[in-house]
């Protein structure tokens, strides 16, 4: 294991908090406290001043709150909220909402502990504002593919998750979750057509192929799950059982689809607009042109996938650079960064499958077909007018 001073400082923080509330219920012969959650708001700032504690220096804020939930709401208190390294996230301001935790203790003493801020809201927000720009910009189109989203959320929190923590596969789980995903979220989003129904095809045929490679790559590389915090957090809780290799399997499994779905629709709808366009070409020349436009769809996509996942884990790499003690090709050997790169490595080889897999069976079904009819008896032409 590698050092990262910042990460072990969280760590040792967390788990001496932890300790100290545990270890007092068994000096006190006591259960756990239990806990709640409230929202609160910041009426004043009493005063801020810098402390050493542990070695290091921090400031300590003195806080007057008032909750503004749960069946306390009402109730004024006054409390000290530490900030590490002068931290923003961890500094209260006047006139703020936060989330606070109340321990109750089985002797009936309460105490609250600063949690967070409280930033729901403001998600809210955000997230109606992209729904608005999906449906104002994408049409009916926008609405449906809306759907498609809530079927695959719904489908990893009421199947894929549960599954999971239950104590089954991950890997089959996330497979099985990921077809249902693809099967329904493909017809809500373009419609139930026979473009559809052929990307569709294209789309689990190269998933299945994905599984394959990553089972295969994950095993050459040695990988067992273990590259990142919340894989040592499972181990250490209640979801100890779960098997982390599979897990790391389902959640390559689950990242490829979400690639999947462009690259074998937009293939499938290239290859309909060409025969569209040129009803006289052969199933050959219709690949030959469908796989001129993979190409650069390839081109583009492949850095996508890298940049989403470099993105993702940014903080960690940079964790990685400040660490200078271990030289390049131990930092590359470690498990967290084989792990992102057999993720993109799979992504990237399922792409290269998918282009003409998908151009493929465009080519040869949807010739001589009329493609944009409907399995519920209507069509979606208005789509790709």
């Amino acid at each position: 294991m590698q050092p990262f001073p910042l990460l072990s400082r969280a760590l040792l923080v967390t788990v001496f908090a932890s300790f100290s509330v545990h270890a007092e219920a068994a000096a006190l012969s006591m259960e756990p406290p239990r806990e709640e959650f409230a929202t609160a708001k910041v009426m004043s700032i009493l005063s801020e001043v810098e402390e050493d504690a542990f070695g290091f220096q921090r400031k300590v804020q003195q806080v007057h709150l008032r909750l503004t939930s749960g069946p306390d709401a009402g109730t004024e208190y006054s409390t000290e909220n530490g900030i590490l390294d002068d931290r923003e996230d961890m500094r209260m301001s006047e006139g703020e909402t936060i989330v606070v935790r109340k321990l109750i203790k089985s002797d009936g003493s309460v105490e609250y502990l600063t949690a967070e801020k409280y930033r729901l809201p403001f998600v809210i927000w955000i997230g109606m504002f992209f729904l608005i720009l999906t449906v104002l910009f994408g049409g009916w189109i926008g609405l449906t593919s809306i759907g498609g989203l809530l079927v695959s959320i719904l489908i990893l929190a009421l199947y894929v998750v549960p599954g999971i923590a239950s104590g089954g596969n991950p890997m089959a789980i996330s497979l099985i979750g990921s077809f249902g995903i693809a099967c329904t979220s493909l017809y809500l989003a373009h419609g139930c057509s026979k473009r559809t129904s052929v990307a569709l095809l294209s789309t689990l045929t190269t998933l299945g192929i994905a599984a394959t490679l990553s089972i295969v790559f994950v095993h050459l590389a040695k990988l067992f799950g273990m590259g990142s915090e919340e894989s040592m957090f499972l181990q250490s809780g209640v979801l100890q059982n779960v098997n982390l290799r599979g897990l790391l399997l389902g959640g390559i499994i689950i990242g490829c689809l979400g690639v999947l779905d462009d690259v074998t629709t937009a293939q499938t709808a290239a290859i309909d607009e060409i025969r569209k366009a040129n009803p006289s070409l052969t199933p050959k020349q219709l690949w030959q042109a469908g796989f001129s436009v993979g190409r650069e769809h390839i081109a583009s996509l492949i850095n996508t996938l890298a940049l989403a996942y470099a993105g993702a884990s940014l903080p960690l790499l940079l964790l990685f650079k400040t660490n200078e003690r271990y030289p390049l090709w131990v930092t590359l050997n470690s498990e967290f960064l084989s792990e992102e790169i057999i993720r993109t490595l799979v992504g990237s080889v399922t792409l290269l499958f998918a282009v003409p897999i998908s151009t493929w069976f465009a080519a040869r079904l949807l010739k001589g077909s009329s493609s944009s009819s409907s399995c519920r008896g209507h069509s979606h032409l208005h789509a790709h007018r």
